[in-house]
């Protein structure tokens, strides 16, 4: 921690996707260490957001589609950050089969227009471009998917976060790859929760609504296992990244590495329900009848995290036990009566976080 404090203060860092779940605990922790600030989003994602709670902590909030290669370009050619976090995406899966050209255009031509902007980018910068657990052909193996295994998807969501990684590869191997300004590296995360995530079709927004109407959650496919992990877990990570890429560390520069539970705690959406029963006063939980009907989803997703081990010194820091009494305890304190500052629990559960490193 005191390396990154030495690193990220005062430091220009933009994030895409700021708005989002994820991009705003980021934004938190990198104010919590020093830096600038600056966010590029379209809009807020979703009403309530843990972005609403924070977006104080924002040196610059700026508006903008990063389907539009010009305003993007413009934008960071006129920020000259030194580090970039890539979060922006279409991430729901469901959503991808609702709108499948979104989907494509966001997470895929996005991408492509972030390298675009940065191809001929004249000072320093470390990108991390977040895609996805979900970019692996899911062969519903039993073991963790390492690196190098194919990259497929059968779903849309899947399949241009996949499509992105290939953008990703040709870009770098063509004009990154030889003493070029630009250092990246691709960051793979499982199935990330936390509080503050609101958020349509994924497991903890969907307990939290049933727990505020009084009424049980409906559960599509308890039985499906994910590499579920707390918010700050692979957030460490993608700051682990941004440092090994600063140090112009050549193991590193190019790479996609994987950041998910240890394989002792890959559990069921029914265990994580289960979870928050105990955590959440008269929450609870039935499966849905045997005619329920869904779009493609994989029963089975797990990642080896050895790369990460080896090569940045990364593990998961929470245990499955910690990852939801965390996320139970940042909800309890959004309903309570009592009048608390969201901003604040984040911050504290950062340095909760931080102090076990």
């Amino acid at each position: 921690m005191i390396n990154m404090q030495n690193v990220f203060s005062n430091s220009s860092v933009l994030i895409t996707g700021h708005t989002g779940f994820k991009g705003s605990w980021l934004s938190v922790w990198l104010k919590y260490l020093g830096a600038k600030v600056i966010g590029i989003s379209d809009k807020v994602s979703s009403e309530p957001s843990h972005f609403n709670e924070i977006s104080a902590i924002f040196d610059e909030d700026i508006r903008l589609d990063i389907r539009d290669l010009n305003e993007l370009k413009k934008t960071i050619t006129q920020q000259e950050p030194k580090f970039i976090f890539h979060l922006a995406a279409q991430p729901i899966v469901l959503d991808s089969y609702k709108d499948p050209y979104k989907t494509f255009t966001t997470n895929t031509l996005g991408t492509i227009n972030l390298l675009e902007s940065l191809r001929d980018f004249k000072t320093e910068c470390n990108l991390v471009l977040i895609t996805s657990d979900k970019v692996y052909q899911n062969l519903e193996l039993s073991r963790g998917y390492h690196e190098n295994d194919r990259i497929g998807g059968y779903d849309p969501y899947s399949g241009s976060k996949g499509a992105a990684e290939l953008v990703i590869r040709s870009y770098f191997h063509s004009f990154f790859s030889k003493d070029h300004n630009v250092k990246l590296a691709i960051a793979r995360a499982g199935n990330v929760v936390g509080g503050g995530d609101w958020s349509s079709g994924r497991i903890v927004p969907d307990i939290i609504k049933s727990w505020q109407n009084s009424k049980p959650l409906v559960l599509r496919n308890p039985l499906s296992t994910r590499p579920w992990q707390h918010v700050l877990d692979p957030l460490y990570g993608y700051l682990l990244l941004a440092l090994k890429l600063n140090e112009n560390d050549k193991s590193v520069n190019g790479e996609a590495f994987n950041f998910g539970p240890s394989e002792d705690e890959n559990f069921n959406v029914a265990e994580v329900s289960d979870a928050m029963v105990k955590l959440l006063p008269e929450f609870s939980w039935k499966e849905a009848s045997q005619n329920f009907e869904s779009p493609y989803e994989s029963k089975l997703l797990s990642l080896n995290i050895g790369k990460a081990s080896e090569f940045l010194g990364w593990s998961p820091m929470l245990s499955f036990k910690e990852v939801f009494l965390l996320t139970a305890d940042w909800y309890k304190s959004y309903y309570s009566e009592d009048q608390v500052s969201m901003l604040d629990i984040t911050r504290n559960q950062i340095k909760y976080f931080s102090e076990k490193l």
